[in-house]
């Protein structure tokens, strides 16, 4: 609890209680659990608890994050957790509680149900998934302990689900060491030589970079502009996708190094950006404005790639504070609870459209009791939805619609509308014809051909990715089954 402590100087009096009181109850209610690795059960809610301080959590959530387990793996029942914590905090602990895995035939239907529970809670209270991601980022950094088949099925799951969660709350840190520590497990050949390799040139890399620092803290110093500049590694996992990406060997990976420069203001993100280009070659393409177009997590920065006077290639982000702190927190950063006079605790302000950044898991959920029964499709249209990698495609009268990564002409047509997307037989993309297979990129301009008697089939699924399409394709052939077999 000491170290725990320590973490908490942002809460006062009252919501240090709330977690002592928290932590004494869970540490009678564990106190006679240990984890597989034979250490005390409560050092694991510890552990959760400390990672949500680095969210700078409210009390409710780190008080619930040390209660997380009490109802599925002690004998406490939900109205004692009601009597002494209130319905605020066990609605937390409820929504990370898993359903018991008797309940459900096999693994893929318990862990689809699971999931459908969660995001129920997470709809109301975001809250939820924070606790879960720390949770199992914890998980994964004791998974080592566990037996080599379960550290497969929870890496996975960690890679697929929960980064990708991560990564549409913004919260990057988490994200970053849930994709290494996940790859490290199931690609073990490939993760160690690219570390052993990436150990080898960090040393010049990270040099080449300081040089390029400290020209620009000069120029800076100069414009007397405030900032503060510093280097971040890149993943491993991240390396590896990039290598895949562009089909290029580890030594064609010239940025193993980001740098970032954090600034005050918006005006002068933009006279730094200034500066860079007049002393630096920018490489062509590189420049991306995402603080004028935000990506949908919130995250702003100005991304630019240069070439210093050495030929070493840098990537440069430049940011406010404010920004710098929504990267790092993600949406944590802007679901801050406060405590009003009479004690109740209330969301803190928002802006509207802050409100509105899981209405793509409200879409889904709103969508899914067509699949009820259908866990596997629950599951493959939930991580198709957590990617956030997206591409944006062009109606004919220039209307964008964004689509998953990977989509093709038919996702495009249910985008529209599902009646098109029923009748899709083709498409003209960029004014060449298409299959309804074609796979879509950014920027291409897609304009569907229908025909009355063309209806999905089965074989539409093998090329399907988004949730929308998929979705309906199989409520289709669902209604239309004995049609079809006649």
């Amino acid at each position: 609890m000491e170290k725990l402590k320590q973490s908490l100087t942002y809460l006062n009096e009252n919501d240090m209680k709330l977690v002592k009181k928290a932590f004494e109850y869970a540490s009678y209610a564990h106190s006679y659990q240990t984890r597989v690795s034979g250490a005390p059960y409560m050092e694991h809610l510890l552990c959760v608890a400390q990672n949500l301080t680095e969210l700078r959590m409210d009390s409710a959530t780190i008080a619930a994050a040390l209660l997380h387990d009490v109802l599925e793996d002690t004998l406490v029942v939900e109205k004692e957790l009601i009597d002494e914590f209130g319905i605020e905090i066990v609605s937390l602990v409820t929504g990370v509680t898993k359903l018991n895995k008797y309940q459900f035939d096999d693994a893929i239907a318990a862990q689809a149900n699971n999931w459908r529970k969660m995001l129920l809670a997470v709809v109301k209270d975001i809250r939820v998934i924070i606790i879960k991601l720390a949770d199992r980022l914890h998980n994964m950094r004791t998974l080592k302990f566990m037996p080599p088949d379960k550290q497969k099925i929870i890496a996975n799951e960690s890679l697929t689900l929960y980064a990708p969660f991560a990564h549409r709350l913004g919260i990057y840190n988490w994200k970053d060491e849930l994709e290494d520590l996940a790859f490290e497990i199931l690609n073990p050949e490939q993760y160690h030589h690219i570390k052993a390799q990436w150990d080898k040139r960090s040393e010049i890399n990270m040099k080449n970079l300081t040089e390029v620092a400290e020209q620009l803290k000069v120029k800076l110093q100069a414009a007397k502009i405030s900032f503060r500049i510093f280097a971040r590694p890149k993943t491993l996992y991240g390396i590896y996708k990039k290598m895949e990406r562009q089909n290029k060997p580890f030594s064609a990976i010239e940025d193993l190094f980001g740098m970032r420069v954090i600034t005050d203001t918006v005006e002068h993100c933009y006279e730094i950006l200034s500066l860079i280009n007049s002393n630096f070659k920018p490489l062509e393409g590189s420049f991306t404005d995402y603080i004028n177009q935000p990506k949908a997590n919130m995250y702003q920065s100005l991304h630019i790639t240069v070439v210093s006077d050495k030929n070493s290639i840098v990537e440069i982000q430049i940011r406010t504070e404010e920004m710098h702190r929504r990267a790092e927190f993600g949406v944590a950063a802007h679901w801050r609870y406060k405590r009003v006079a009479d004690g109740d605790i209330e969301k803190g302000s928002k802006k509207a459209s802050e409100e509105d950044k899981l209405d793509w898991l409200k879409q889904f959920l709103q969508g899914q009791h067509e699949n009820d029964n259908d866990s596997l499709e629950f599951l493959d249209s939930l991580k198709s939805e957590c990617n956030f990698e997206q591409i944006f495609v062009f109606t004919p009268i220039k209307q964008v619609i964004k689509l998953p990564l990977g989509a093709t002409a038919l996702d495009f047509a249910y985008a529209i509308h599902s009646d098109i997307g029923d009748a899709c037989m083709g498409a003209k993309v960029n004014g060449k014809m298409a299959t309804i297979s074609a796979k879509l990129k950014t920027g291409d301009v897609c304009e569907i051909i229908t025909r009355k008697n063309i209806k999905p089939t089965a074989n539409w699924l093998d090329f399907a990715v988004s949730h929308a399409a998929r979705s309906r394709i199989r409520k289709f052939l669902r209604e239309n089954a004995p049609s079809l077999r006649a």
